[in-house]
């Protein structure tokens, strides 16, 4: 077990921590040394169960973790979430504009309107009721971390994991968040610089780490760090480790593993992809998160397009139409391959090979040696 507090804590050996919706991921990741966090926002009670049922069996009793979005700020809050009101909402300038992109793609735009209401885990699953609900399912099981991932996690998530001794995790992107994170008390925070892929900030990695490290410490506080953002490599680990994180949370990076459900299509996009193949956009979610360039986000940002709106709202628009595009891309559509495309960080500029999980644990600890004795040497 390497020496980090994040270690202790969770019981692993060493301080790579995985987020991923493909639970394969989160298994072979465990197995591997590190730890596997499961992302289950857009999934109800039932399908939550069979998927840690599943992890449960395949992780050789080995500590994993569970990871839910509860954000701050989202339309409808306070009230009890209706899907089908809010996608009545959407405007039509928004449905015409995604049907323009997808005609301009020879992709008829059946179905994807009438489908808006009808997955609406993701838009409950945001509410504290909906939280709840998944948090009561997930300590059901020996998960041994639960993590927000926007924002202060709820009183609830807080109260529950002080009662089951299980730690929680939140992700900042600013340092005036991680104070209140602390401040709320939470036991670990997952420091996210605007690399990253999903919803990020605005800061960079190398920036925010130290930043938040020092206000921690000037706050008299313990709480450890893990550091996340554009972070695919055991060198780069290393790096955020000399400035004050204990270790590393890392999401892109498992994306074109072969575990990994993402569409085939998508995955070649990704290991060919530079740093600079990815753009920072409100267009997928209403709130900032970056994903791989493609001809779908250069429309929502080009100066006609609508602005995007709330979550869950612009999620409605978009998850319908992207889901298509995706079926549509692995059957050979070419205009749906052009615009496939999916959450990844600007570290996909080194995700170059195709390997398995547990080969990316393994070279993250060979990477992390290295630059360790690199480091060393340069003392003298």
């Amino acid at each position: 077990m390497m020496n980090s507090p994040i270690c202790s804590m969770l019981n692993i050996e060493f301080p790579l921590l995985a987020f991923s919706h493909c639970r394969d991921v989160v298994a072979a990741v465990s197995k591997a040394g590190g730890m596997g966090v499961f992302g289950a926002v857009g999934l109800g009670p039932d399908r939550l169960r069979e998927e840690l049922d599943w992890i449960d069996t395949h992780v050789d009793g080995k500590p994993y973790g569970l990871d839910l979005i509860v954000p701050n700020k989202y339309e409808g809050k306070g009230r009890k979430v209706d899907p089908g009101k809010i996608a009545a909402s959407i405007p039509d300038t928004h449905t015409e504009f995604v049907n323009d992109i997808l005609a301009d793609h020879d992709i008829d735009s059946e179905g994807v309107v009438e489908s808006r209401g009808i997955s609406s885990n993701f838009a409950r699953n945001l509410s504290e009721d909906g939280a709840s609900t998944s948090l009561e399912v997930g300590f059901e099981y020996p998960i041994k971390l639960v993590a927000n991932a926007l924002g202060v996690p709820p009183q609830v998530m807080l109260d529950m994991g002080k009662q089951h001794g299980v730690p929680v995790a939140a992700l900042v992107g600013a340092k005036e968040h991680a104070v209140a994170q602390v401040n709320a008390g939470v036991d670990i925070l997952v420091v996210a610089g605007g690399e990253a892929g999903g919803h990020c900030g605005d800061v960079s990695t190398m920036v925010l780490i130290p930043e938040v490290a020092r206000a921690v410490r000037e706050m008299g506080a313990d709480t450890p760090i893990l550091a996340a953002g554009g972070i695919t490599t055991g060198e780069q680990m290393a790096a955020a480790m000399a400035m004050g994180a204990a270790g590393a949370w890392c999401g892109s990076v498992w994306l074109t593993t072969a575990e990994a459900e993402t569409n085939p299509v998508v995955k070649e996009k990704m290991l060919a992809a530079s740093s600079r193949d990815t753009v920072r956009s409100r267009s997928r979610t209403g709130k900032p998160s970056r994903q791989l360039r493609s001809p779908w986000t250069d429309a929502w940002e080009a100066e006609d397009a609508p602005k995007p709106l709330p979550m869950p709202m612009q999620s409605m628009v978009s998850e319908p139409a992207l889901k298509k595009i995706d079926k549509l891309s692995q059957g050979g559509h070419e205009g749906a391959k052009d615009l496939a495309t999916y959450w990844v960080g600007q570290g996909v500029g080194l995700m170059n090979q195709p390997l398995t999980s547990g080969q990316v644990v393994q070279q993250f600890k060979e990477e992390f040696v290295e630059a360790y004795e690199r480091l060393s040497n340069s003392l003298g």
